[in-house]
């Protein structure tokens, strides 16, 4: 072992995450329906958490297109193929694009009324799913990504990534990234707490 006092959760490495100590979230093979079905969309997600901060992300994409890796550290920014990333500037929604993941989970509840509304209410409506809507939001290409249906290894690195580069990422209900969130909004910032709001203007379960 390497690094001694480490722990690793993965989808084979589970039990470790309760250990005390710096962990590394490690996704050998995020999208693997994608790859299955002959979709570039997959990557490797390797994050580190020290304490309850997430530090460090790394998403490496090797079969999309050319291939494209994305990395961060915390106070240091963040890169997409060696070149210093940014989110938009874009403060209204009526210019924004917003890519969708898997939200049938949204679909099956409360919230889908109020998903509608704000969909009728952006410039753009996209659906690149994986990782690749998160490096477009980094890269300030896209401004907002909501997805239903995810867990920490899918999204602990894009946090870090999307972060960095001057976003936000939540749970949809706009709790902080954890081991056991199940959805998630990431944004540019400006257009955080706007589709926060749209979403919780739905009926009660």
């Amino acid at each position: 072992h390497h690094l001694p006092g480490h722990a690793v959760l993965g989808e084979e490495h589970g039990g470790d995450a309760l250990m005390e100590g710096p962990l590394w979230v490690i996704d050998p093979i995020d999208g693997t329906k994608s790859f299955v079905r002959g979709y570039p969309f997959l990557s490797t997600q390797i994050a580190l958490r020290a304490g309850d901060e997430l530090v460090l992300g790394v998403s490496d994409a090797p079969v999309f297109g050319a291939g494209e890796r994305a990395w961060a550290v915390a106070g240091e920014g963040a890169w997409l193929d060696g070149e210093a990333i940014a989110v938009s500037d874009i403060d209204a929604l009526n210019q924004a694009t917003l890519s969708l993941g898997n939200v049938r989970r949204i679909a099956a509840g409360p919230r889908w009324s109020a998903l509608g509304r704000l969909v009728a209410g952006c410039d753009r409506i996209r659906g690149y799913g994986d990782f690749y809507h998160y490096h477009m939001l980094a890269a300030g290409r896209i401004e907002a990504v909501i997805e239903s249906e995810v867990n920490v290894l899918d999204v602990a690195a894009l946090s870090v990534i999307v972060a960095e580069a001057g976003g936000r990422v939540t749970d949809l209900d706009g709790a902080a990234i954890g081991l056991e969130t199940t959805s998630i909004l990431a944004t540019n910032g400006h257009l955080h707490e706007p589709i926060l709001d749209a979403l919780r203007d739905a009926p009660a379960a």
